[in-house]
């Protein structure tokens, strides 16, 4: 679905309402996935875990926190991708310099998000919803946005399924709330797949500013 479909079907009501799929399952689906996906993925997870203390450092994992289900903060789990380089004032470099080729690579491949199961596991993430962002992003917020927080948020989602970086903040956050009005088991499982797939042909993983490390950041829509 286009973004501009997703904009006519969305309008500012009040809290959406919840259908048996999100009531009864979804949280059961996410604690079984992301145990089943910890005890099978443990050997790349401990692999991941020693280059990236070899090659970066320690901490291996960074945390950061980030607003979940009614903003509610919480500290979210990734694999650091950056080393700690510093200038002679013990400055932090800047990230460009910081992201090595082996951070990149566990970017592009996803593979830094693997932590993020634990969050599963405790019910501060799902593996499907808004992706969660900057503490600093709540203020800014429009009313329509901000009801990307009336789920938890998720480990990829429909915005990250349909170009990842490679949209505008408003089209992410539309598709974030098209998602909130429309949560199913079958749209899920098609936001996974789309997910895989996307990874696979690293689409969208770039922002539309290829001299950026990162995504430019969010600074309020006009």
């Amino acid at each position: 679905m286009t973004t501009e479909k997703v904009r006519e079907k969305q309008t500012v009501e009040a809290p959406h309402k919840k259908g048996v799929y999100e009531k009864y399952i979804k949280r059961p689906v996410d604690f079984i996935l992301s145990l089943v996906a910890l005890i099978v993925l443990s050997p790349i997870l401990l692999i991941v875990a020693v280059l990236v203390r070899i090659k970066l450092g320690s901490p291996v994992i960074f945390k950061q926190q980030r607003p979940g289900l009614n903003g509610e903060i919480f500290n979210m789990y990734k694999f650091r991708t950056m080393t700690d380089e510093r200038d002679e004032n013990g400055e932090l470099l800047p990230d460009i310099i910081r992201l090595t080729n082996f951070g990149r690579f566990l970017r592009n491949s996803s593979l830094d998000e693997l932590p993020e199961l634990i969050n599963i596991l405790k019910g501060e993430m799902s593996v499907i919803g808004p992706r969660p962002l900057l503490t600093k992003y709540l203020p800014l917020y429009n009313d329509k946005q901000r009801r990307r927080h009336e789920v938890r948020p998720g480990m990829t989602g429909y915005a990250q399924s349909h170009g990842r970086n490679s949209m505008s903040w408003e089209d992410k956050f539309d598709m974030d709330v098209y998602y909130v009005d429309h949560i199913s088991f079958l749209g899920d499982l098609k936001i996974i797949m789309d997910t895989v797939l996307s990874v696979i042909r690293r689409e969208g993983i770039d922002s539309s500013n290829s001299s950026d490390v990162t995504i430019e950041e969010f600074k309020g829509t006009k």
